[in-house]
């Protein structure tokens, strides 16, 4: 009987299990054994089939695949994907409470949809697109003139967008949905993206793109409080990423192949839904999960600890540079509104870069205990320089690399994944560093970078070979592992660290 329940309630693969409600009612007896508050191994049952649970179990553990746990989350899950569905929160109505900024219900929602995205192994997608309507959902919360973003509103106020939890989760999850071959390339819609999505990408005065002081390479604390979140009938601590690095990531696929010289040439940096569908697996996230649990952490980790997968930044990328003329971005450090923005131009450049990874490890026994003379690792130096000390040099070898510090007489011998099998058992990582090569219409450049070891943080040093285009420093996170892109900022190095410089956004996809 239960089988036949099963079967009843998996008719279809999105929405609640409705069609179970006939058998249900068809005698007291078949209720009472098959009711999902009677029957919680059949709503287990029911759950796994309609959702991803493989990664919540591999980043959670077991006992969270508990018919008593997935039978709560279950009913949890259809009650806020029919909220969803019925848009109760994407638009401010008048019923609406006058600040929805600090709604926990909105909360529990876009922290729900992000999660299961970040669990996504292709069911959850599902249910969030062609049962909730999570798009059209998004669309009016951001876009809409009474969005609960309330970025209408901002933009008649002339005022700058509100940088909270609700917007960031939001942004991030407009990122995760976004498909631009739907979106029609007219005058109106890059009107209607860019006035949302522009300033929050472009004004880094206003919006940061890490919540740890970025100057930072072993950074204490975090600068926002995380939040406890109720998954799988557990609470965690979470910390929610910035809002920034999808909005760049979104103006850059929606807006930025509508202008400038790059058009015709770049066709757009890969969205997760542009995944092969091989790829577009709950690992591919692993690490941004990892990011949210490691920021909410007190104090911060100064190991390796999952937030970067190792060999992520390996091998040929490509993508774009963003700037606007100085002078408005003068007049925007000094206290312009938004509206500086809306009225500038912004250029862009392709660029290609070609990037070789190396790490450095301790290898250790099964007693846990480092084997041989462990020297140690090399010092944080100087944030505008990408962390390395002054005066560092770094030799390449096939599969290896030798870095002097000076100072000491011993050099660090760092290596590629393929060379030393980084991944496998019995080693830490202790150190990862990047050299590479790269080329844009200004010319020949070098890079060196390095990555933080608390949130996978990545800064890199671009200096160019010839003429007078000095160096700048790029700094931002790798979005989706291996067959993500890479995503942030550019300044100059002139100005100091605690500074506001001159920026502009960047993202770089892998070549396919």
């Amino acid at each position: 009987m239960e089988n036949i329940a099963f079967f009843a309630a998996t008719t279809t693969d999105i929405g609640p299990p409705s069609d179970l409600l006939p058998l249900l009612l068809s005698c007291r007896s078949i209720y009472h054994a098959l009711s999902l508050d009677a029957n919680l191994h059949l709503c287990a049952r029911i759950f796994e089939y309609k959702f991803d649970i493989r990664a919540a179990v591999r980043r959670l553990g077991q006992h969270i695949a508990t018919p008593d746990v997935l039978s709560k989350e279950l009913r949890k899950r259809f009650v806020y994907l029919k909220r969803i569905r019925a848009r109760t929160d994407s638009r401010i109505c008048a019923h609406s409470a006058p600040d929805m900024s600090n709604s926990p219900m909105i909360s529990e929602l876009l922290w729900l949809a992000y999660l299961m995205m970040l669990e996504n192994d292709g069911k959850n997608v599902k249910q969030l697109r062609e049962y909730a309507g999570m798009e059209q959902w998004l669309m009016e919360y951001w876009f809409d003139d009474k969005g609960a973003s309330l970025a209408s509103k901002a933009l008649l106020e002339d005022v700058w967008l509100l940088d909270n939890e609700h917007n960031s989760l939001a942004m991030w999850l407009f990122w995760l949905f976004l498909r631009p071959d739907r979106f029609q390339r007219t005058e109106r819609n890059y009107r209607t993206f860019a006035t949302v999505l522009k300033p929050t990408a472009l004004a880094a005065n206003r919006y940061n793109i890490c919540h740890t002081p970025w100057e930072d390479f072993i950074p204490k604390f975090c600068l926002l409080e995380p939040t406890c979140i109720n998954h799988y009938s557990n609470p965690y601590q979470l910390t929610p990423p910035t809002m920034a690095i999808p909005a760049i990531l979104s103006y850059l696929s929606l807006v930025g192949p509508l202008v400038g010289p790059a058009r015709a040439v770049y066709k757009g940096l890969h969205t997760p839904n542009g995944f092969p569908s091989s790829l577009n697996q709950s690992l591919e996230w692993e690490a941004d999960w990892q990011r949210c649990i490691n920021l909410a952490r007190s104090p911060l980790a100064s190991q390796f600890s999952g937030a970067y997968k190792v060999g992520s930044l390996q091998g040929v990328w490509e993508g774009v540079f963003t700037y606007t003329e100085f002078t408005t971005y003068a007049a925007l450090l000094s206290g312009r509104p938004p509206s500086i923005l809306h009225n500038s131009m912004v250029a862009q450049h392709r660029q290609t870069w070609k990037l070789r990874e190396y790490y450095l490890t301790v290898s250790r026994g099964a007693d846990g205990i480092a084997g041989g003379l462990e020297l140690p690792p090399l010092s944080s130096g100087d944030p505008l320089k990408a962390f390395f000390p002054s005066g560092i040099r770094i030799h390449e070898h096939a599969g290896s690399a030798e870095v002097h510090e000076p100072g000491k007489i011993v050099p660090l011998s760092y290596r590629q994944p393929s060379a030393c099998g980084v991944e496998a058992e019995g080693l830490d990582i202790q150190d990862i560093i990047v050299v590479g090569e790269g080329h844009s219409a200004w010319g020949q450049f070098n890079l060196i970078g390095r990555v933080r070891p608390c949130d996978g943080f990545v800064s890199f040093l671009k200096e160019y070979v010839e003429g007078d285009r000095g160096q700048w420093l790029y700094r931002g996170y790798l979005v989706g592992s291996i067959n993500g892109s890479l995503s942030g900022r550019w300044r100059d190095t002139l100005s100091l660290p605690d500074a506001n410089g001159y920026e502009g956004c960047f993202v770089m996809s892998r070549r396919r």
